[in-house]
């Protein structure tokens, strides 16, 4: 008899695949219990306060702290929720689904940090989305209620908060905000009137059909993309808003008519609206971004004066990171001029596969739109964005996927000078990453920063000591850099924002091993510092686990690296080796330079996570967390030639650096991850007997259910049906003789990993005989936010590992 194909055995993989998943429940006895709790310890990891977010004013003034609340429960998780074109949203109060708010809002005085309470806040403060007016004077916020969104209103002097409009808000996008640069009122998004809900209907009226006729549409894997008639009717409804002005006094204008507008953004000047609304047909093939998209220029009465973009449906782009559609994309207005469109143009048909040399062309285009487009400059690679200073001083970045290469430069929008290259290097290399430019607040406008031919650089400053960050002056035509500031032990501090550029204060936030991140005011000239903000430690039960960033190689000589954890009071030659967690996440590389590179730094506070796998050292475990694992392709080679050569090279350096430092029991370590590192982890298993267990969340196993590429792989099973194959654990499932915990969202709307994939791979498991235990959390997504499903998965995952890993066998 033939061997089969691997193209054939992929087919017969997808048939057998929806048998088994069409015809049975993920176990036909599946194991009933109520949500479990884990030891107090970790209960208290879980409630802890989350670390606070801090805005500057445009005018350098006040601080805004935001607080956060901990993890909402399973009731709020289980509210309501429509799936609609790849969006999620809470039909109750026209919201994101699940939205994170703010919790507590207050500002601090950065000249004497003083906090500041604000007064007249809602009882029941659950902010999505806020905002400062440019002259710092106001701050909006959008404030959440069970059936709608009020727009709030702070009066920065007064320390005081009104409702600004008794206009419900549309935040199905999120809330939004778009300021009139004058600071006399802001733009938004309100519910519009008169719109009538669809009746459910459940009985059908025809069959769903969609047709190809011979064009080529590849597309990955989406979720929550419309189904039927019924979907856009509720998409229409619900998507829908009405553009409305409301001022600083309350007073609201509609502009427009209403539609499912996807942008609004003010010119500088505030004379001119650039919006941008969907339109149909819509697809059932892709998401919403991919709609039909008509991009005007409105007046400020709502009347539109300039028709900028008619974008198609796009359903047929090729696969490749760098494709794009064609015509006019990335639209916006310049930063710095009145009011000037700039935007990018594919000269190769937006297809990466075109042999051009010459991929992107920019353009600009001034007020009142009747003169023909100025071209800014010719681009090799893809537009990725624009940031001027004035007229003469425009930055504009590109970037390509296939080679990592990126390069910045200096434009004069006058034409009067030819660009100039100002850098061109890899994206991969952090070490050498020379930084972002500092941007500053005038006029109500967002700035370059510039001094004469300097700008201001903050970047993560990567070493092989781990992240320093810093600010550099930097000259644009000579190149020459010099470093003004840099992180120094023992502590990791970042600079956040400019308080005043030309006394070289910064706003920062810093942290240390022991101490949870702060905001200060530092002073670069004298070298003061200054804290504007006091976290106390939100989980003192953790204190004396230690951290260190270790370094080692694998068998080929690439370094690599690692989190170590130890439990509190951990002696060596007391307390031995140790049973072991490993935690880690496949990256692809084009060069083992890149993929040698540190990341992290070993002065960043020691959060004790719960998401990962650090709450573990309080259980008496040694965590090796976010272990390093490369995937290299060297030059013509990609990656994922050798992905499984590479993945058991890597996870034989980590076992061994435990063991090598006295900490790692070899006969007990368990691997594990979340997403792709759950596909690593089920790989690992299938193709090595180095680890005793695995732990496998929300992942992606059987490949041939992402034929159009997957993660970083560009390349389709019809190119290469060997390589899906290779890298399945589902076609390996018979090699997998570990026993394996899987946990996966039961809503899971990531892009591959449908909650069937972990289900498959679980009945190939069981039915090849095999040790799997499959954890399905109600109303869950990719990530997991109720309380209830946490703790109940820390329950799980201590469970399992101490079964496997501490029990005597």
């Amino acid at each position: 008899m033939n061997k089969p194909s691997a193209l054939n055995a992929l087919v017969l993989a997808l048939g057998l695949g929806s048998f088994l998943v069409s015809t049975a429940p993920a176990d036909a006895n599946p194991v009933k219990i109520d949500y479990q709790q884990p030891t107090q310890a970790l209960i208290d990891i879980v409630d802890a306060a989350p670390s606070p977010g801090g805005s500057l004013s445009p005018n350098g003034k006040l601080l805004m702290v935001m607080n956060y609340p901990a993890l909402p429960s399973i009731a709020d998780v289980a509210a309501d929720e429509l799936k609609l074109a790849g969006r999620r949203i809470n039909p109750a109060n026209y919201t994101v689904s699940q939205a994170r708010y703010i919790s507590s809002l207050n500002f601090v005085d950065v000249a004497s940090g003083e906090n500041l309470r604000i007064k007249g806040l809602p009882e029941e403060l659950k902010i999505i989305g806020a905002s400062w007016a440019p002259n710092g004077e106001y701050v909006a916020f959008a404030q959440m209620t069970a059936d709608k969104v009020e727009l709030w209103l702070v009066d920065v002097e007064k320390a005081r908060a009104k409702r600004l409009s008794k206009q419900s808000l549309n935040a199905v996008w999120g809330p939004m905000l778009e300021w009139r640069h004058d600071s006399s009122g802001l733009y938004t998004y309100t519910v519009a009137d008169g719109l009538k809900k669809p009746a459910l209907k459940t009985i059908p009226t025809g069959p769903v059909i969609t047709e190809s006729m011979g064009r080529s549409a590849p597309g990955r894997t989406y979720q929550d993309l419309l189904q039927n008639k019924q979907d856009e009717l509720l998409f229409d409804y619900y998507f829908t808003s009405q553009v409305s002005f409301v001022g600083v006094n309350g007073r609201t204008k509609a502009l427009g008519e209403p539609a499912i507008y996807r942008s609004v953004s003010t010119s500088p000047n505030d004379e001119f609206l650039l919006v941008a609304n969907i339109e149909r047909p819509y697809s059932y093939a892709v998401p919403w971004y991919r709609f039909p998209v008509t991009t005007k220029v409105w007046n400020t009465s709502g009347k539109a004066v300039y028709t900028v973009a008619e974008q198609p449906l796009a359903d047929n782009l090729p696969i490749a990171f760098d494709a794009v559609e064609q015509g006019r994309r990335s639209i916006s207005w310049r930063n710095d001029a009145d009011a000037t469109l700039v935007w990018a143009e594919a000269a190769d048909q937006g297809d990466p596969a075109v042999n051009v040399e010459i991929r992107d062309r920019v353009y600009q285009q001034a007020a009142p739109f009747n003169q023909e487009p100025q071209k800014l400059l010719d681009l090799t690679k893809r537009y990725s964005r624009l940031l001027a200073a004035d007229a003469d001083t425009m930055l504009v970045w590109e970037r390509w996927w296939a080679d990592r290469d990126e390069k910045l430069w200096l434009v004069d929008g006058t034409g009067k000078a030819e660009p100039k290259l100002v850098w061109e290097r890899s994206w991969e290399d952090r070490y050498n990453d020379p930084g972002q430019p500092f941007t500053v607040q005038k006029d109500g406008r967002t700035l370059l920063y510039v001094d004469g031919e300097e700008v201001l650089l903050r970047g993560t400053g990567a070493s092989d000591e781990g992240d320093r960050p810093f600010v550099d002056r930097y000259n644009l035509t000579s190149g020459a850099s010099e470093r003004l500031w840099r992180s120094e032990a023992p502590y990791f501090e970042q600079p956040r924002d400019i308080i005043d550029a030309e006394e070289l204060t910064f706003l920062m936030q810093r942290e240390g091993v022991d101490d949870p991140a702060d905001f200060f005011v530092r002073d670069l000239d004298d070298d003061k510092l200054r804290a504007l903000t006091e976290t106390p430690h939100p989980m003192p039960h953790t204190l004396g686990i230690t951290r260190e960033l270790i370094t080692y190689e694998r068998e080929d000589g690439l370094p690599m690296s690692a989190e170590l954890y130890l439990p509190a009071g951990y002696d060596k030659e007391r307390d031995g080796a140790l049973p072991t967690m490993v935690w880690a996440y496949p990256r692809e590389y084009k060069s083992s330079a890149a993929a040698a590179q540190v990341s992290g730094s070993p002065y960043e506070f020691v959060r004790i996570s719960y998401w990962g796998p650090q709450y573990l050292a309080t259980q008496g475990y040694a965590v090796l967390d976010s272990a390093t694992m490369p995937i290299v392709g060297e030059g013509d080679k990609q990656p994922n030639d050798t992905f499984i050569e590479q993945l058991v090279m890597n996870g034989k350096a980590a076992i061994k650096a435990g063991v090598d430092l006295g900490v790692t029991d070899p006969e007990r370590v368990a691997l594990g991850g979340h997403s792709y590192g759950a596909f690593m982890t089920a790989n690992m298993l299938a193709h090595s007997d180095l680890f005793t267990t695995g732990i496998a969340r929300s992942g992606a196993y059987n490949r041939s259910l992402t034929p159009f590429g997957f993660q970083r792989e560009e390349r389709t099973v019809w190119d290469d049906p060997d390589l899906y194959i290779r890298m399945s654990p589902f076609f390996h499932a018979h090699k997998i003789n570990e026993p394996l915990l899987m946990i996966h969202g039961s809503n899971d709307n990531n892009s591959g990993t449908f909650p069937m994939q972990s289900e498959r791979l679980y009945q190939a498991i069981k039915g090849l005989g095999g040790s799997s235990r499959l954890v399905m959390l109600p109303h869950e997504s990719h990530g997991y936010r109720a309380r209830e499903s946490i703790l109940h998965m820390l329950w799980e995952q201590t469970r399992w590992l101490d079964i496997y890993l501490k029990e005597e066998k």
